[in-house]
């Protein structure tokens, strides 16, 4: 594979199941652990379903990180998408893990990128790519 990123999918159990609700608190940590992972915040979008249950999204630079709650069973599922080699991944796990107060917590790495017969970290560079701004405006 042409490694252009790396994916890790935490499973977070045995949750602080009032944590998994506050859409502030989560949002916080998110990002904090964004920060922490030496990754850059581009937007972050959050929403608490009713009754309970919350989803949220802090696009980076370098990807994206996400997590979806479900506090009646005190798990999260978190993802932590990230390309280049700057940014740290387990070190948002990490953060995460200890703000969700989890005591049992799974993660699993995938590399993304290009299917291929040998492996190889690709280098991020410029695009060459001409955008139409009408197109990209959509």
């Amino acid at each position: 594979m042409k490694i252009l990123g790396r994916h890790l999918i935490a499973e977070f159990a045995n949750c602080d199941n009032c944590r998994l609700t506050d859409v502030d608190y989560l949002k916080d940590c998110l990002e904090e652990a964004v920060r922490k992972s030496g990754a850059t915040i581009v937007r972050s979008v959050f929403h608490r379903y009713n009754p309970q249950g919350v989803s949220g999204v802090v696009v980076i630079a370098e990807s994206h990180l996400s997590i979806h709650t479900w506090p009646e069973y005190n798990y999260a599922a978190v993802d932590f998408f990230t390309c280049g080699d700057t940014v740290d991944p387990y070190k948002a796990y990490d953060h995460m893990k200890a703000m969700l107060a989890s005591d049992e917590a799974h993660v699993y790495e995938l590399k993304r990128g290009i299917p291929s017969e040998t492996d190889e970290v690709l280098a991020h560079k410029p695009a060459q790519i001409q955008f139409d701004n009408a197109a990209t405006s959509r």
